[in-house]
């Protein structure tokens, strides 16, 4: 989980009690899995005694993050910051202890607390002269921009020097001496130790993680349908089981190291066990339990495993799946269909090209020869079958399987 880290970074740790922090970026009311790394590494911090310092970036999210980006981003206003951040502070508060009777209680800090009382021409006076021009051109995340088509706002430019100032102010008003984030933001992070190292004459420390990605290259949390969220209404959790279940072996060896709390032995058996069967699919099973428990709790991972179980059977028809059910399907796509045609009754090849299942009769036709066709979870295999609204389920819906994978939910209208 550590990609850079300063020296001196591990001795520190080991020696006292730290108090550690990271910068949440409020774009959206929820974390995504994303966000699960840095998530973890303050879990951690706090399991083994030390004090997690989450900062919700009010401030910052007001200015935007060049690093990573190839162009600059919308802004967001201040109604919409704030109920950004509530969603934030809700989530944060499921996964660290915050109970102030305890040692190394976590903390909540949001950066528009302190910068708001901040002066533009105080802050170039007090920050930006400890800080100079070569030094912030020099980072990869400007110089990437620069070298780009789009350029680079001063408002962007000034960001390493707010986020530097963050880690100042915690330094001094919370004791907070190591700072850390994914390896994108290590030249932001190195600007906050060097300011605190001119400025105050202290020492700071920081370690970055690596940005996850996929074994074929593909962007880590997206699918079809976006962004993995971490609030279960925006992705369901058995959505969120989906995408774990279904990752590939060997993006499964590698994130359940990052992503779990499995012992090193406790791993290897299951990668063991993998190996001897990979059809059993070990590793994702185990990954997707324990990361969908750690998220979501256990209910919710036994109701996704129950929904999964009625979904993916085989042997029977698809009465006993609810409207969430349905509706719930990962990478289901959805459409519409004339009642009216399903009153008089339509045959099965018109039907799937008039729904875009697919493109035409023809291929319809072959599809369903070739035994590639559910209704309802029944294999079609006459070309003839007529599909009537007595196939309509809770009175409204059919659900179409094409292939092993492809569903397809039409609702009749």
């Amino acid at each position: 989980m550590i990609q850079d880290i300063m020296p001196g970074t591990e001795d520190y740790l080991s020696k006292e009690m730290v108090a550690g922090y990271i910068g949440f970026d409020p774009t959206a009311d929820s974390l995504h899995i994303g966000s699960l790394v840095p998530i973890l590494l303050l879990v951690h911090l706090q399991k083994t005694g030390h004090q997690p310092i989450a900062l919700v970036g009010g401030a910052t999210g007001m200015v935007g993050d060049p690093s990573g980006k190839s162009e600059e981003r919308n802004l967001l206003d201040e109604k919409t910051l704030n109920h950004n951040l509530q969603g934030i502070r809700r989530q944060l508060e499921k996964f660290l202890d915050f109970n102030q009777n305890i040692p190394n209680a976590a903390l909540l800090v949001n950066n528009y607390d302190w910068f708001k009382e901040v002066h533009f021409l105080d802050f170039i006076r007090d920050v930006g002269k400890y800080i100079t021009v070569n030094y912030m051109m020099a980072k990869d995340s400007v110089k990437k921009r620069l070298e780009g088509t789009s350029g680079m706002s001063f408002t962007e430019f000034s960001y390493q020097l707010v986020q530097g100032y963050d880690f100042y102010w915690l330094y001094k008003n919370r004791g907070c001496k190591l700072q850390m984030g994914g390896s994108d933001q290590w030249g932001n992070i190195v600007t906050g130790t060097e300011l605190i190292r001119r400025k105050e004459g202290g020492e700071a420390f920081a370690f970055t993680c690596p940005l996850i990605t996929k074994a074929d290259g593909g962007k880590f949390g997206k699918t079809e349908q976006g962004n993995i969220w971490l609030d279960p209404e925006k992705t369901s959790p058995y959505q969120f089981y989906q995408f774990w279940l279904n990752v590939t072996d060997a993006d499964a060896e590698k994130w359940i190291r990052i992503f779990t709390f499995l012992t090193k032995e406790e791993i290897q058996s299951v990668v063991n066990e993998h190996q001897e069967n990979r059809a059993g699919r070990q590793l994702q099973k185990t990954l997707a339990r324990e990361i969908t428990i750690f998220i979501h709790g256990k209910e919710e991972y036994e109701m996704a495993l129950v929904t999964t179980e009625k979904l993916f059977k085989t042997d029977g028809a698809a009465g006993e799946l609810s409207e969430s059910d349905l509706h719930g399907m990962e990478g289901i796509v959805q459409s519409t269909y004339p009642l009216s045609l399903l009153n008089d009754g339509v045959d099965l090849v018109r039907f799937l090209t008039e729904t875009g299942i697919q493109p035409s009769k023809g291929e319809a036709r072959k599809l369903v020869q070739n035994g590639g066709v559910s209704i309802n979870r029944i294999k079609m295999e006459n070309i003839q079958f007529m599909v009537t609204d007595h196939l309509l389920l809770h009175q409204k819906y059919i659900l179409v399987q094409k292939g092993k994978k492809h569903f397809y939910l039409v609702e009749a209208k």
